[in-house]
Order: structure tokens, then sequence, then C-alpha cells
């Protein structure tokens, strides 16, 4: 395991592991305070980990996830950390895929399952999942499956796990619901609260002063301003959304929305487009962003001020992560001085505010993202792999793997980036020739 982890280049602790992972190992029930992105997939999996008995092909330990996106990067990271054993089957319980091919694979037995609550109640209601031999529950970003209204389904999950086990708990913040859950399904947990303030180096953050009615505008006018290849903008309402979606697009930026409005199909396609550096600004509710992690994000908008400053913490911290840096610009009326003063006392630090009109004229050469993503008619039921993908670019489109980005198969359909210069060309080469011996069909989004 020690092997493995240095080849992933976890070399030393983030705090949240520094402190949480002797508690998890040494067998204590766990309540850990830590935002997305602090390495907390690590704390909870190491432990879980450790204690499986991989000669047994029973459930032994369950993540439970607030939503589909997030709990398939927790099966792709426990897949990464569980490389040192060649046997440790890992399975995702989300929409999605099909009860039937879900129950088929927990019939050949599973050792992990990580999925949202309804999802796992679905098959434990069929008799699907058992959960005889469980040794370990975690919850997720406990509080945002709060916030979706999840209560009474991990209340039903947990009750029907064995009252012989271990469970840890993980939330970014700590609303009262968070206590309740624990004092009903931990024992005598130990708690580990890290309200990690961010790097002031990574994230520069910056206050500007607008009314009311300039918001919108004012976006626009920062994203001239300073620039960046990909930013999530976060608004208060589906609304707002909308009306900051056209204001951007009428200004020539390429941008698209989050909204509980979406199927899932579609949310899908919005992410992809987005983590791909196909659409430079995400505009998305803080509901509809739960989950996201979003690796390389450039800034983060508040295009309101938002009362409370632990979701303010929440929200920037989505960028300046790992090594890189980021930017945090909040926009707020005079009416919001107070919330602003908030911010400042629970990060204890000094924030700068400024005024739009001291920024240089905007440059108006179009932000135009450096990538397109396309659309193959083909996925995993198909048998097409990345592999396959990067072979046909390589080979019927002549690209070089500069040229190419994150390549995403899922059962139907098939993503891939490519740089916006030769995208229509790949669209006629790859539409023209075949993948895996098949013709396919191409377009961009």
């Amino acid at each position: 395991m020690l092997a493995n982890l240095s080849q992933l280049n976890y070399l030393t602790m983030t705090p949240i592991q520094a402190a949480s992972l002797p508690l998890a190992l040494a067998g204590h029930d766990l309540i850990a305070q830590a935002k997305t992105g602090s390495g907390k997939t690590a704390a909870f999996a190491l432990p879980l980990l450790t204690k499986l008995n991989t000669a047994r092909f029973a459930v032994q330990a369950m993540v439970l996830c607030p939503t589909r996106e997030l709990a398939d990067q927790v099966t792709q990271e426990i897949r990464r950390l569980a490389r040192f054993e060649e046997n440790i089957k890992v399975l995702s319980l989300v929409g999605g895929s099909t009860l039937r091919n879900q129950a088929n694979s927990l019939e050949n037995g599973v050792h992990i399952v990580v999925g949202t609550p309804g999802r796992i109640m679905d098959h434990m209601e069929r008799g699907y999942l058992k959960l005889d031999e469980l040794t370990t529950l975690v919850l997720d970003e406990a509080d945002r499956m709060l916030d979706m209204g999840f209560h009474d389904d991990i209340a039903y999950v947990a009750k029907r796990c064995p009252a012989k086990r271990q469970t840890l708990l993980f939330s970014a913040t700590y609303p009262e619901g968070i206590a309740q859950l624990a004092k009903q399904f931990l024992k005598q947990p130990q708690e580990v609260k890290l309200l990690e303030q961010h790097a002031e180096s990574k994230i520069r953050q910056r206050f500007y002063e607008v009314k009311n009615e300039e918001r919108l505008a004012a976006v626009a006018t920062l994203l001239k301003h300073y620039r960046p290849v990909s930013t999530l903008a976060f608004c208060n309402t589906k609304q707002q959304c909308r009306d900051l979606l056209n204001v951007l697009r009428e200004n020539g930026i390429h941008a698209l929305t989050l909204n509980g409005d979406l199927e899932q199909r579609e949310r899908d396609q919005v992410l992809i487009q987005f983590v791909n550096n196909s659409v430079s600004v995400l505009v998305a509710t803080d509901v509809a962003a739960r989950g996201l992690d979003i690796a390389q994000l450039e800034a983060v908008i508040n295009v309101d001020v938002t009362p409370d400053p632990e979701i303010h913490i929440h929200r920037i911290g989505r960028t300046g992560r790992a090594d890189q840096d980021g930017w945090a610009l909040s926009l707020f009326s005079p009416n919001d001085r107070r919330r602003v003063a908030a911010i400042a006392e629970v990060t204890g630090c000094k924030l700068e505010t400024h005024q739009l009109g001291d920024l240089p004229a905007a440059d108006e050469t179009p932000l135009i993202p450096p990538m397109v993503t396309l659309l193959i008619l083909g996925g995993r039921k198909d048998k097409i792999r990345p592999g396959d993908i990067m072979g046909a670019l390589a080979g019927e489109a002549g690209l070089t793997r500069e040229q190419v980005g994150k390549i995403t198969v899922t059962d139907q359909t098939s993503y891939v980036a490519v740089a916006r210069n030769v995208a229509r060309d790949t669209v006629r080469k790859l539409g023209a020739g075949k993948i895996k011996g098949k013709s396919v069909k191409v377009r961009s989004l």
C-alpha cells in the first residue's frame, strides 16, 4: 500500500489526513469537518482498505455520497488507492446504469460499494445488497445529503447496517442536522474540525462594489479583464443563472448553466464540456454545484455575496487547488457590507474592496475556450475504450497528443476534447473513418 501511495504521489499528508487517519485506523467512529479537495477520500478510504478481508467476496464497506458525480469520483479514487491488492472489487451504485447490471455485479461479489442514498435503498429493498458483513460505513459530504433531503434515506440505510461497525462522517459545514445524525448513528465519535483557511498566496480574493442592476454586466467586465480559462460563477437563484447566461452570451463568452431542471445526461454533458475547457464559464447555484470537484479552476465569481461565511469559504475553495493559483472575485452592493465584514472576520483576513471603474479598459479580444468537445455515438457497450479513441485521433485524424484533451467514455457515448483550430477537420476525418473497425457518428457540442 505504501509503495502504491508513493507511486500516486501521496508523499505528505494533508491536514485532514494527518488529523483523522490515526483515529480512523485505531477503529474510532469519526466526525471530520473538511472541504471538497482537502484529501478526505484518502482519509476514509485507507482505513477501510486496511480492514478488508479480500478473500471474502461480500460487501464490507459502504460510502454514501450526495450526488452521482461525487460517487463516481470517490469510486475512481478508491480504485486507485486499492491498486496494491489485485482482487479488490469496488462498485458504484448510482443512476445511469440499470439496476439489473448492478445487481449482477453484486451477485458476483463486491468488497466496497459507493453510491447515492436512493439507489442504495433500491438495492437493499430488492434484496440485491446484503450488508451482514459490513464493517465500515462512510457518510461523505453529509451536510449536502441533509440539504438535499436525504435524512430519512440515510437513517433507513444506517439502521440496517450491523451494529458492530465503524462509522466515519465527513462534512464541509457543521449544521445542527449533523449533530443529530451523529447522535443517532455514531458511537462515542472522535471529532476533527479543520476550518482550513485557504493559503492566501493561492487564492487571491477581490471584492468589487456594484449597484444591484449592474451585477450581471459586471461579471462580463471581470471576465474580460482577468481572462481565466475556466470560471465557476455562483448565483443565488435559477432565474439569475438564466439571466447571467444571456448576458455572457451577448458578450461573446461561451457559458453553460447547471441547474436542477437538467436531466442527468444533460448535466453530465455540461460538466464534461466545462472540465474539458471547451466552455469558459459554468453558471450554477450552490445546490446545483454540489458534489462538483473540478481539478483546475482558475476563478470563482460570486455574483452575490452569500449570507453564510462558511458557504463563501466552501465556494472559493474550489479554486487554487494543489499547486495552482486562483482568483476569487465577489460582487457586493452597499447593502452587503455587513456580509463582507462577516466573511473578513471568519477568514481572519483583511479583504480588498475595489471599484469596477478602476479597472483599465477591457480587452475586447473574444474570450474563446481553447478546446472543443466532440460527441461520439459509441461507448462501453460497443467495447470502445479511451485508447481506441486516441488511436483513431492519431491515425485517422493525424492529431498529436498535445491537440487532444480529456477522453470520457460512458455506456452509450464518448466525449473527447480537441484543440479548437483542428475541431472541424477532426469531426470530418473521424466521421469518414472508423473506431475499432466500426464507422461512428461524430459531432461537436
